[in-house]
């Protein structure tokens, strides 16, 4: 079968080929272990691994072992890959171990767009996504569970490897190394969430401390208030997108359940990516407590974040408070103005409808658990969104030659 000849010249599979080939790959290829001349299977090209997870996101695929048997099913996918083999264990790591290398990608990506002139960056909307954990809700214990669990994890670990010391042919080799695997598996991850208990704690008030609970299967997750109002384990995902293009230019994720606190760093971030913070930032509600407001404008950033009605239903919203910095007194009296609320409707057109295509693209529960790895799927899912965009916004990719 003639793979070239089935995929059409146009077919975006080859607009995220052609993009991965422009791509400068060391940090990838520094992370190989296996050299030539070397013993070893020779490893499976980057360049392979990095167009099939682009490529998969954009289809909303998300499962490692999903797309192992697209790579055997589907044109486009077996395209990619050549006469490359590949399994779901190299497709799952991979997509989680470049965090780093593939946040590199979206700052140089956006920063070729950025000298083209397609983006100016001159206004950014910022907005949460929060995104349902792997985890279930009954993985949570309170502080005494916790370590109750992890005094029988080290008794039933001591007296498996007591009853190998005693008995080494009661059991298999192989049912014996799975046991001791379990246990040790246990062990950590009851480790693990007893370290994040502090942190949970702080959020507490000091006489409910003692409710603080954290989760043995994914301990760096928290319960939040989902969308539908409902409460479950997720991750708490910034994006911040450029509202002239509707490019995600920074990403972030937390454990926290509230915005609050998430938007003064992102100007930061900003900066540090391009070397220029953004005139305007545009957040909802959530996100505009008064020193947040107050910091963005220190770091250079003009702040437009509706301002909360007074429980004093005399006083005008917009009117500066006694006390109120200068940074606060000016974004009281901005908002209040027509020209502030006409800026501020572009904020649910750009940031909320990305979260709505990245949404549509999967993004509804994650398949992987910690901090790092979840921001390694928000960097796949701002790649994915941002190729599109640049395809639209140039008939060559600016992406490509990034």
């Amino acid at each position: 079968m003639d793979l070239e000849s089935l995929i059409a010249p146009d077919h975006r599979v080859r607009v995220v080929w052609d993009f991965v080939v422009g791509l400068d790959l060391q940090d990838f290829y520094a992370k190989i272990r296996v050299v030539e001349g070397g013993p070893g299977r020779d490893a499976t090209d980057p360049r392979v691994l990095l167009a099939l997870w682009l490529y998969a996101t954009l289809e909303g695929v998300g499962s490692a072992r999903a797309l192992d048997r697209l790579t055997m099913q589907h044109d486009a996918y077996r395209w990619i890959c050549g006469s490359v083999p590949t399994n779901y264990h190299t497709l799952a790591d991979f997509r989680v171990e470049h965090a780093e290398a593939l946040d590199r990608i979206l700052t140089t990506s956006v920063a070729t767009l950025l000298s083209e002139g397609l983006v100016t960056m001159e206004r950014v909307a910022q907005d949460g996504i929060r995104v349902r954990a792997s985890a279930g809700a009954a993985s949570f214990r309170r502080r005494p569970t916790l370590e109750e669990g992890l005094r029988e994890a080290e008794q039933q670990l001591e007296a498996l490897r007591r009853e190998l010391e005693e008995d080494p042919a009661a059991t298999s080799r192989r049912q014996a190394a799975a046991r001791e695997r379990a246990c040790e598996e246990r062990k950590e991850r009851i480790k693990q969430a007893l370290a994040q208990m502090p942190a949970a704690e702080a959020k507490k008030s000091q006489k409910d401390k003692d409710k603080a609970r954290t989760s043995t299967t994914d301990p760096e997750a928290r319960v939040m208030k989902m969308a539908d109002g409902g409460f479950r384990p997720a991750y708490n995902g910034q994006f911040a997108v450029d509202t002239a293009t509707q490019v995600v230019v920074g990403v972030e994720v937390s454990s926290e359940g509230s915005d609050q606190g998430q938007m003064s760093p992102m100007p930061g971030q900003l900066g540090r990516r391009y070397g220029k913070v953004p005139k305007e930032c545009l957040v909802d509600g959530g996100f505009s407590s008064l020193a947040e407001i107050k910091a963005g404008t220190d770091l250079g950033t003009t702040v437009y974040a509706p301002v909360a009605k007074p429980k004093d239903a005399t006083r005008d919203r917009y009117a500066p408070c006694p006390g109120d910095s200068d940074a606060v007194a000016q974004w009281r009296s901005r908002m209040g103005t027509e020209a502030a609320k006409e800026v501020y409707k572009s904020r649910a057109a750009t940031v909320e409808c990305v979260n709505a295509h990245v949404r549509n693209r999967g993004l509804t529960r994650l398949l992987v658990r910690g901090t790092t790895k979840v921001r390694a799927t928000l960097l796949w899912q701002a790649l994915a969104h941002n190729l599109l965009r640049a395809m639209q916004l140039h008939p060559v990719s600016a992406l490509a030659t990034a």
